[in-house]
């Protein structure tokens, strides 16, 4: 899992590479822009191109046919019924585009969460470290070293959570760069990277977790760790990212589909895609 998150999360890094430096609307209208020409090509050759155009048409038809005799209330409601009829078939015909479509749309929204989900910490900003043991994984018997690189600074001894089975540190950010932050757990060794001043649009994992089919697809950000550990997640945490519209502070998932939608729509022409 890890060789194609590595793969798949380096196609991301290439395409954002022209954008580092400039706003993260840029690399956001880039990619929504990019994933609408990728929908169009997946819906119109997984659906019924021919289908659709035909039950829009219907749809249409019907519409016209209950303003034309708004005064006959037989032929309104059986109008109706058949809008209705045409309406589940429609929903018919976009399911099977919709579903082939949810496989590469979440990929594409895990990668999206390290460049647009979190903010790197700034010089002089605290955060908190946790390391989240095994539940079989007794807290006072594991013991743990800490060693901060130039840049980092911890500020506060192992604080031992017993009702989350969970060891939490405080740090402090002194320099910017990607800091490599070294965990020894029972004399095993454990590297979490802390991104501190980085540009607007940069990737940054917040997690990094142990050796798991879905839990390193979904956290593709950093190397796992190792099965035979007791640490299930070494955890930084950021402060969220948001996006700045005219002052208004907006989730990026929600900016994102919205200019996926927009482009899907003013393009499905120009492609010659019924949707």
């Amino acid at each position: 899992m890890w060789v194609f998150n590595s793969i798949f999360g380096k196609i991301f890094e290439i395409l954002f590479i022209p954008f580092r430096s400039m706003s993260p609307w840029v690399g956001m209208i880039i990619i929504s822009f990019l994933t609408s020409l990728l929908m169009l090509f997946v819906f119109r050759f997984t659906s019924n191109q021919q289908g659709i155009r035909n039950v829009k048409n219907k749809i249409k038809a019907h519409l016209l046919e209950i303003r034309l005799f708004k005064d006959s209330l037989g032929i309104s409601l059986k109008a109706q019924g058949n809008i209705l009829r045409y309406n589940l078939k429609y929903i018919g015909y976009t399911t099977k585009p919709l579903l082939v479509m949810i496989i590469p749309l979440v990929l594409i929204l895990i990668q999206l969460n390290l460049w647009f989900g979190f903010s790197s910490l700034t010089p002089g900003q605290k955060a908190i470290l946790k390391a989240e043991l095994d539940g079989d994984q007794s807290l006072l018997d594991t013991q743990f070293v800490i060693e901060a690189p130039p840049g980092l600074k911890i500020e506060s001894p192992p604080l031992r959570i017993q009702g989350k089975n969970e060891v939490n540190w405080r740090l402090q950010a002194t320099e910017p760069g990607i800091h490599e932050l070294t965990l020894m757990v029972n004399g095993q060794r454990l590297i979490k990277k802390v991104a501190v001043a980085q540009k607007q649009l940069s990737k940054i994992s917040s997690i990094k977790i142990r050796r798991n089919f879905i839990d390193e697809l979904f956290n593709p950000g950093e190397a796992p760790i190792p099965g035979k550990m007791p640490v299930k997640t070494i955890k930084i945490e950021y402060p969220a990212q948001q996006m700045n519209l005219f002052g208004w502070r907006i989730h990026w998932i929600i900016v994102y589909f919205a200019l996926s939608i927009i482009f899907g729509f003013s393009f499905k022409g120009i492609f010659k895609v019924e949707i």
